[in-house]
């Protein structure tokens, strides 16, 4: 039977690496897991008043169909956060969504036709690519200078053509935890604006940062076409439970899309309800855990450079935010960073993910593991690494 060429080009090497995983499993070796960006999978939970208001809502029978653009009570309190950081909103430019990914899902089906390309920091977040590809458009890497945390401003220039639509940022990134700086920034959006493109702007990890103050993109977009990503999965460890949204900045010439993007979330309904108390909850309540949360991935972030960079034929960056790391493989033995990461599976059970699947232009050569796990746990991980990667 017939299978469509768009779905049929999608990955997503973060879960694609499981399946192999599973099969060694099944081999009878232990599996350390280091792939997936899951802070609760690694023993983070949201504090206990966000899951008592997820509690109090479902027994108080708020189980129905919400607002397909959201609550609006979390709209409000979503545009005051990103008002504090910059960004030109109200409760009517916030639209919730389940996850980052469908907010992704509904920019790119909203602003692609066939052969237009969007371009992307090179390494990038694997869904980037597969959302562009899948609405029929070309995703572009554009290179990133890791150890300076800055995007190749030229190289950006030169990658722009007639079928450009879109610059996507991620700061902080995934999979380098590259943090752009406010001169990056607005050079970005000078940019965007000289060729009128859209800017998307990921800030998932805003506050996960380790030696600098993080710039929201909404400090620098004046009446720029902006278009903010962003969610609860990670600073506030919800990420079970599924929950983003969309900020459109009031500039005027995204009129035509905040017009017809809801359509989309009119068509899928709504976000769960019950989950969109917690997040509110989330932004009301304390933020006291959000810094031990930060202060604990400092240490354990310190830990893993340390430790990649004083082993024979691998060297990693420090990661200013988010919580990976992305060592480049300077052994030569192995053909492929997808070869090393399978070996290094099979081997030693550890399961971390190969840079190439992050695009391959500035992604090869290097894998992504998350220092999320206890020090226990990453000290055994980076022991087995080591004597996998100096082993004759």
């Amino acid at each position: 039977m017939k299978v469509s060429k768009k779905v049929a080009g999608v990955e997503y090497a973060i879960r694609d690496i499981v399946l192999a995983a599973r099969q060694v499993e099944k081999q009878g070796k232990k599996i350390t897991y280091l792939n997936i960006g899951d802070p609760v999978q690694y023993g983070f939970q949201p504090p206990e008043n966000v899951k008592e208001a997820m509690i109090k809502s479902i027994k108080s029978g708020f189980n129905y169909y919400a607002s397909s653009e959201g609550l609006p009570e979390l709209r409000e309190a979503i545009a005051k956060k990103e008002s504090s950081k910059g960004l030109s909103v109200g409760p009517d430019d916030i639209l919730v969504t389940n996850g980052v990914s469908e907010a992704l899902d509904m920019v790119m089906s909203s602003i692609i036709e066939e052969g237009d390309e969007v371009l992307l920091p090179g390494p990038y977040y694997p869904p980037y690519a597969s959302y562009v590809r899948l609405h029929g458009g070309i995703p572009v890497e554009f290179a990133v200078d890791l150890k300076n945390s800055t995007p190749d401003i030229a190289d950006i220039r030169k990658k722009i053509t007639k079928k450009t639509v879109a610059i996507c940022l991620i700061s902080p990134n995934n999979p380098t935890g590259a943090v752009f700086s406010e001169k990056s920034l607005k050079n970005i959006v000078d940019i965007a604006n000289e060729h009128d493109l859209y800017v998307i702007c990921d800030e998932i990890y805003d506050q996960i940062v380790f030696d600098e103050k993080f710039t929201g993109i909404g400090k620098v977009s004046s009446d720029s076409p902006i278009i903010l990503l962003n969610g609860f999965s990670k600073v506030h460890l919800m990420s079970g439970w599924r929950i983003g949204y969309i900020g459109f900045n009031q500039s005027e010439k995204l009129r035509p899309l905040r017009e017809n993007l809801p359509k989309l979330a009119r068509v899928r309904i709504s976000t769960n309800l019950p989950v969109q108390y917690a997040a509110l909850e989330s932004l009301r309540g304390p933020q006291g855990y959000v810094n031990e949360f930060v202060s604990e991935l400092k240490k354990r972030r310190d830990f893993v450079v340390k430790r990649l960079n004083s082993i024979p034929g691998l060297s990693c960056t420090s990661p200013k935010g988010a919580f990976y790391a992305f060592p480049k493989i300077e052994n030569n033995r192995y053909s492929s960073d997808q070869e090393f990461v399978m070996e290094l599976l099979k081997t030693t059970g550890v399961l971390t993910v190969h840079g190439s699947g992050f695009g391959t232009q500035y992604g090869s050569g290097h894998f992504r593991l998350v220092f999320l796990p206890d020090m226990n746990t990453l000290d055994f991980a980076l022991n087995e690494i080591e004597k996998f990667s100096t082993a004759n």
